[in-house]
């Protein structure tokens, strides 16, 4: 597996991100470690987290993995926001609680020191230098590395970026956003103003919840029982399916079985592998619940599409641009006037 930098910055990552949210509760503590082991051994480096995925369950997973290996072979990223508790500062990204939140992932991790720190999404009640001072600390303490955020506006993250370049704190080198061929919308704003800033892309949802593995085809009615979308459906109160059944879904789904049969690969793969070639994209996070999907998942690298295969993809994934959008699409290549 390839490395890649994060961004503008020094840190080297493995081209392919092993996400651990699913560790405590589809995925137990044995199978957990295997998927580590399996990522690990196939040269993956690069490991995200998060203080609430199961109320820090996944990270004490993590971490117990973590005990007897080379700590500086790995690069180990977890996130704050989240509510930890029902007192009036266990969420948000206000000073008091990122202090709290910090420490109490180190212990979990059992690590000194977390590579990269992301704060889990925009917190609007507090000030961004507030957050953005506190997290500044943080990196000069020597209790974490690097910084990066989720779930942003563009807006959001260019005033993040501006607040800390003119008060000479540390920026942003990473962002993870919703990112696949289902979902496109963050090559609109977020992908050029990450580009210039020097922000490294990591998405989330690669394979859009399954929808992007080809176990979902025209015609049928509804997701298999046990399966994330049945999960999505029950939490949520309403029939998902519906949301995604629709002519410009199977047109996506459609061309990647297609290209994934004429290249002599899976679905899951190809749609990796379209995003590992999109603009700005370091690492994409793969959610695999079990060695097999993490097994598939790595056969994502290591080989190319063709121009024309990657073609094909983009013009079945892409949406009719809304105002503004649209008029600045045409205009994009325009020439100068003399």
């Amino acid at each position: 597996m390839k490395q890649r930098f994060l961004g503008r910055s020094g840190l080297r990552v493995s081209e392919l991100c092993l996400g651990a949210m699913t560790f405590g509760q589809d995925t137990d503590e044995a199978s957990a470690h295997r998927i580590l082991d399996v990522f690990t051994e196939a040269g993956g480096t690069f490991v995200d987290t998060a203080d609430v995925y199961h109320r820090g369950v996944s990270e004490e997973i993590v971490g117990r993995w973590l005990k007897g290996r080379r700590r500086d072979d790995l690069v180990v990223a977890t996130k704050v926001f989240g509510t930890m508790g029902e007192a009036p500062n266990a969420g948000g990204l206000s000073r008091k609680h990122i202090v709290s939140a910090v420490e109490a992932s180190l212990r979990r991790l059992g690590t000194e020191y977390v590579d990269l720190y992301q704060t889990h999404v925009w917190d609007a009640t507090t000030p961004v230098e507030e957050t953005l001072s506190t997290l500044d600390t943080l990196v000069t303490s020597g209790k974490v590395r690097y910084l990066g955020a989720s779930n942003l506006s563009a807006s959001q993250l260019q005033r993040a970026q501006d607040v800390a370049g003119r008060n000479g704190w540390e920026r942003y080198v990473s962002l993870q956003p919703l990112y696949n061929l289902l979902a496109r919308e963050v090559e609109w704003e977020l992908v050029p103003v990450s580009l210039a800033e020097g922000v490294g892309i990591i998405p989330w949802s690669p394979l859009q919840g399954g929808w992007l593995t080809g176990k979902y085809r025209r015609g049928m009615t509804a997701a298999a029982p046990g399966t994330r979308e049945a999960r999505y459906q029950e939490e949520l109160g309403r029939e998902a399916w519906r949301e995604r059944d629709n002519d410009e879904t199977w047109r996506v789904v459609e061309a990647l079985v297609a290209v994934a049969e004429e290249a002599e690969r899976t679905p899951a793969q190809v749609a990796l592998r379209w995003l590992l070639g999109r603009p700005g994209v370091t690492a994409p996070i793969i959610g695999a619940r079990t060695v097999e999907q993490l097994t598939d998942n790595l056969g994502a690298v290591g080989w190319d599409l063709t121009p024309d295969q990657t073609v094909r993809l983009d013009e079945a994934s892409a949406r009719p641009l809304p105002y503004p959008y649209d008029v600045l699409h045409r205009f994009r290549d325009r020439e100068p006037q003399d």
